[in-house]
């Protein structure tokens, strides 16, 4: 008989590898940039803000603040070694007005983090009443990250036209906000479901929008190198454990 456990990390590992597949998805945006270099308009806030996700949410999946979390804690220590090695590469090859700006973003969530580790540690002297401090703050941040794609909805809509709303990464993110909503379901932890629950929402939308608007939309020659490109990534896991575990999906605009 399949225990509650069980199931649970067979879920926990089938949304890492989804999660993970959320977090590399920026490889060829860092691989023109590489190329090129230059970061061009790209900009890094999708990269800092997802960092900060993951910060958290590895925070929020140590032994001391939950329990029977590693699949929370490997999937965003991979996101934010990844987001690291971005932002390493934009650091490199952007203008020293955009280093000033990503190192002042860096240290503001440096700063934030050491004062949720330090009242966290000091203040909450049990797992409930730690997991409620850094899981609100964990589950606000990846709402807020899985909301992002409203505006590129906003545009499908306006425009109907799908070309800007890759298929491929919106059925990837409702199929994470939906693995790690059923993570959090078997043995309840709300400040996972919350998140990926409206994740999985955004991301049925996107695909309902895509079905609707797919026959309306025009491709051209001129698609590999669109005037305005939209990089939708995650979490995540982009991730919250469903973003940083999740993929969260963030948007990059950049107008060539």
């Amino acid at each position: 008989m399949v225990t509650a456990n069980t199931a649970r990390n067979v879920v926990g590992i089938v949304g890492n590898v989804i999660s993970f597949g959320l977090f590399i998805s920026p490889l060829p945006t860092f691989y023109k940039i590489w190329k090129n270099k230059a970061t061009e308009d790209f900009s890094p806030l999708p990269y800092i803000a997802t960092a900060q996700n993951c910060m958290l949410w590895v925070f929020y999946g140590l032994p001391f603040v939950k329990p029977n979390s590693i699949l929370v804690v490997t999937i965003n220590g991979v996101g934010l070694f990844l987001e690291i090695i971005y932002l390493a590469v934009y650091f490199i090859y952007t203008t020293r007005r955009q280093r000033l700006y990503v190192l002042k973003f860096m240290a503001a969530e440096l700063v934030l983090m050491v004062i949720v580790v330090t009242v966290t540690l000091t203040c909450a002297h049990t797992h409930t009443k730690r997991t409620l401090i850094v899981g609100i703050l964990a589950c606000i941040f990846n709402a807020c990250m899985y909301a992002s794609p409203l505006s590129v909805m906003s545009m499908v809509i306006r425009t109907r036209s799908v070309k800007y709303m890759p298929f491929f990464l919106s059925l990837a993110g409702f199929l994470n906000g939906l693995c790690w909503m059923a993570y959090a379901l078997i043995k309840l932890d709300l400040f996972i479901a919350v998140p990926n629950g409206l994740g999985a929402l955004f991301g049925a939308v996107q695909l309902i929008l895509y079905g609707c608007y797919y026959s309306s939309t025009v491709w051209d020659e001129d698609d590999q190198k669109p005037k305005s490109e939209v990089q939708l990534q995650a979490p995540a896991s982009t991730v919250a454990p469903g973003g940083g575990s999740s993929e969260f999906h963030s948007i990059a605009m950049s107008s060539r």
